[in-house]
Order: C-alpha cells, then sequence, then structure tokens
C-alpha cells in the first residue's frame, strides 16, 4: 500500500518533472501571473531574443501602480506611469492577456485570478508577488517568485524549487458572531508566531476553516506568508466548486463534471504526517487587532498593550520597546483607548464583496469620525458594490469610493498614510513605512475597521452589532 500523502505531496507529484541530486525539482506550471513589477524579467527575455513560452498559460493585471482616487491615465509619478506602460508593451508583444487600465476586469491580481476562474484546484500557480499564497484558498499550489525566476518562468513555464516542508493548522468548532477569517488568520499568527511556518506549505484544516465562504479562505490563504509560510491552502469541496461555476475561464458542462471529479481527491490522506501540527479552538478566537510592527503583534480588542518589562524573552522584549516606540504607545494602554486618525478598506486580503458588505452592514446610518478610503479589490467587485448600493453606504458615511488597485497597502500614487498618522486597516502588513514614511498601521477585518471608522478608536464591532443586522 502507498503511504498516506497530504495534499501538498500530490500536488508536488503531479507537477514534478525530474529531480536534480542537490534536491531541487524542476517543476510544471500552469499559470503564471505577472503585473507592472515583472519588467526586469520581460528585459532579460528581450536580451536574449526570446519570446514568452507559453502565453496562453500567462495572464497580466496592472495593479500595484494603479491610480484610485484619480483618473486610471493620471499617474503622477513617471517612473510608475513607465512600468504601466511597459506591462502594455511587453503583453502585446507576446500575446499574453492583459487586464489593464481600461479593461473593465481589472483589478489586483490576486483578487482577478479567481474571479476570472483562471485560478482552479490543481493547478501550480506563481506570481512575483509573495501573496501568490491567496490562490491557495481555492485547493492550487500556489506560491510568490523573484525576479530571476519570473524570467526562467517565461522562458520555459517551468522552475526550480526545494520540496518545503508540511504544517496543518487546524481550527475546530465554531466562532462566535462578529469573528471573521482575518481574525483567525491573526490569532494563527499571533499563536504560531510570524516565523511560526517559515519553509513550510501550510495547510489550513477543521470545522472553523470548513465553514468559512471561499472569499474568507482566500483572507486566510493570502495571510499564511506572515506566517512565513511558502505558501497556503485549504482542500477543494462542494463551497469551492460553487464558487468557480460559471465563472469565465472556469471549465463548463462535462467538463466541468471531470473537473470536480478530479478536484474531489485533492484532500489529505487521513494519517497523513505533518512535520508540524497545531490546533486552535474556534471559541477561543475574538476580533483582533495589531498594535506593534509585525503581524505577529496581534491582540483581542478587549485586551491591553503589552509591556516590555514582564517579557522573559530578551529578543522579544527588545522587539516590543522598538514596536511601541514607532507606534506612539505605552505598554499598559487598553487597545479599545487607541484613537485612529484616518482607515483604509481595501488590498488582497480584504477587497471582495463580502469584505465591503461587511463594512458596510457596520456604516450603514452611521458616520465616520475620520477620514477614509475604501478600494475595491477590481473593478468587478467595484461594480457589483455600486449595483447593491454599498458605495452609498460609506459616501454617506464620509469615507472616500475609489477605484480598484492595491492603492493604500503599498502607499503609492498618493494614497498614503501621513507620518505619525495612525490607521486602522485591512491589509496584510504593518511593516515600519508600509503604509507611508512614519505611518502606523492596525491590522484588523473591514468589520473592525467599519467600527474604527464610527468611534474614532480601535473598536470591538460586536459592540455595534447589537442593534445592526450583519
Amino acid at each position: 500500500m502507498s503511504q498516506p500523502r497530504t495534499i501538498i505531496d500530490k500536488l508536488w507529484s503531479a507537477h514534478e518533472i525530474l529531480r536534480r541530486d542537490d534536491g531541487e525539482s524542476l517543476l510544471w506550471v500552469d499559470r503564471h501571473y505577472v503585473h507592472e513589477g515583472s519588467f526586469h524579467a520581460f528585459a532579460k527575455l528581450a536580451a536574449r531574443g526570446a519570446k514568452v513560452a507559453e502565453p496562453q498559460l500567462t495572464f497580466a493585471v496592472t495593479d500595484h501602480y494603479m491610480p484610485t482616487r484619480r483618473p486610471r491615465g493620471e499617474i503622477d509619478n513617471p517612473e510608475l506611469a513607465r512600468m504601466v506602460r511597459q506591462l502594455e508593451e511587453n503583453t502585446a508583444a507576446n500575446g499574453v492577456k492583459l487586464f489593464g487600465p481600461d479593461d473593465p476586469r481589472q483589478g489586483i491580481v490576486h483578487v482577478v485570478g479567481p474571479e476570472q476562474g483562471l485560478t482552479l484546484p490543481g493547478l501550480l500557480i506563481v506570481c512575483g508577488d509573495s501573496h501568490t499564497s491567496t490562490h491557495g484558498a481555492l485547493g492550487a499550489y500556489a506560491f510568490g517568485i523573484g525576479a530571476s525566476e519570473v524570467a526562467h518562468v517565461l522562458m520555459t513555464q517551468t522552475i526550480w524549487q526545494k520540496k518545503p516542508k508540511t504544517m496543518r493548522v487546524t481550527i475546530d468548532g465554531v466562532t462566535a458572531p462578529g469573528v471573521s477569517a482575518k481574525d483567525i488568520v491573526l490569532a494563527i499568527i499571533a499563536h504560531i508566531g510570524a516565523d511560526g511556518a517559515t519553509g513550510c506549505a501550510l495547510e489550513f484544516a477543521g470545522a472553523a476553516i470548513r465553514a468559512l465562504s471561499i472569499e474568507g479562505r482566500l483572507t486566510l490563504c493570502n495571510m499564511s506568508i506572515e506566517a512565513g509560510a511558502r505558501c497556503g491552502i485549504v482542500a477543494p469541496d462542494a463551497a469551492t466548486f460553487s464558487y468557480l461555476e460559471g465563472r469565465p475561464y472556469a471549465p463548463k458542462g462535462a467538463e466541468l463534471d471531470r473537473a470536480m471529479e478530479s478536484w474531489s481527491k485533492l484532500n489529505t490522506d487521513s494519517d497523513a504526517p505533518f512535520e508540524r501540527d497545531v490546533t486552535l479552538e474556534a471559541k477561543n478566537i475574538a476580533p483582533i487587532v495589531t498594535w506593534g510592527t509585525s503581524p505577529e503583534d496581534a491582540l483581542p480588542i478587549d485586551a491591553s498593550v503589552p509591556d516590555p518589562a514582564r517579557e522573559s524573552n530578551a529578543a522579544r522584549a527588545a522587539h516590543w520597546r522598538d514596536a511601541l516606540a514607532y507606534m506612539g504607545l505605552t505598554a499598559g494602554k487598553r487597545l479599545s483607548e487607541i484613537a485612529i486618525d484616518r482607515v483604509f478598506i481595501g488590498s488582497c486580503t480584504n477587497a471582495r464583496i463580502e469584505d465591503l458588505r461587511a463594512a458596510a452592514a457596520v456604516l450603514a446610518g452611521r458616520s465616520s469620525k475620520v477620514p477614509g478610503l475604501v478600494s475595491a479589490g477590481s473593478s468587478l467587485v467595484k461594480q457589483q458594490a455600486e449595483q447593491e448600493g454599498l458605495d452609498r453606504v460609506f459616501r454617506e458615511a464620509g469615507l472616500q469610493w475609489g477605484e480598484s488597485g492595491c492603492s493604500m497597502c503599498v502607499g503609492l500614487n498618493g494614497d498614503l498614510v501621513a507620518s505619525g498618522e495612525r490607521c486602522a486597516s485591512t491589509t496584510n502588513r504593518n511593516f515600519r513605512g508600509r503604509q507611508g514614511p512614519g505611518a502606523r498601521t492596525h491590522l484588523m477585518s473591514p468589520a473592525m475597521v467599519a467600527a474604527a471608522a464610527v468611534t474614532g478608536y480601535l473598536t470591538d464591532v460586536r459592540d455595534l452589532l447589537v442593534d445592526q443586522k450583519v
């Protein structure tokens, strides 16, 4: 009998072409996503007089450098404008499909891929962006690659990789009302640390994970990188199949039936071994916010800022001291007493229709005490939100309704948090300067950001949901 295998083992085996003596394997790539930052890789192709090997398997998106608070053609920075133009030229020269500035399907690559049905169970997907792990939510083996690797994939449709270790995080039970996928993943990162899954392919399992929508699973896998993982994955199930049905690039009819039969075998065998196994109880997870400069600096909203003087681990205490100094916080201050200066709802982590609905449900009939920006994850999400009237809710609350793109998550095109300002944000990273030089970022769910907007402080959204239907 064959040894039980994890879903990672199965996907690796299905894509491994050959293995070298040093342990590196050559893998076939099913989908290659590129964006504006790929110009270095295309330049390498041009220098060799080469073309993209499999243009029909390569898809491009303009997202990082797209303005979200002004017309698409108005990119103030000439260098950023040049990179957008280069992507248009490079894709045209190589016959690669581009979801560009004028395409009604444009958006953030990690939103567009699943939305268009390009991301499918069982595929190996790469992109020159660390949050490519997002696509694992649909049962794909997806990970970010570097600039030289992007060139290699463009030229060969293959990539050299060393098989990662395997890790599983199981969330058992049922989450409480007001607790979202963002809270779950922040709780995981706080528990295992920002390096807790380093070098691992991370599978998410358990009843609480299965109960998540596909949008929630996309959030989960998106932030697996913030725990140090190489990629994150959720085994496909009926929810996955339902999500994909009818999407433009997904299989249809009898082909879809055959695909679903194959996809249903993509799961971890009973008793398959993992290098590390972690289990958390869903009932113990509360709405969470970050207080420091790493996603692991996360606590339930009813907690207080930790005290470095009470931390026995010297390295951790030093990190806490530095984080508190940068964030302008004092030990012992209740998180709910921290005032914010602005809010941002967007990014590849939390800018899908479900995220916008959750935020709008809290903001409906209320006003924001601080300025803020809402940027949908794609033009199609923006269109759907407008059809549902969500844009009116945000505007009436006093927030700006922007275009789709990476926006304030990466602090480009003037979508910045000013130095010293504190932002409640649905993004994935609270690193120093991530949203602008000197910016102070608190990560949380869309509903929690909406709650912070209403009160002007980090706030437990559950207190605002008592009389609000979500």
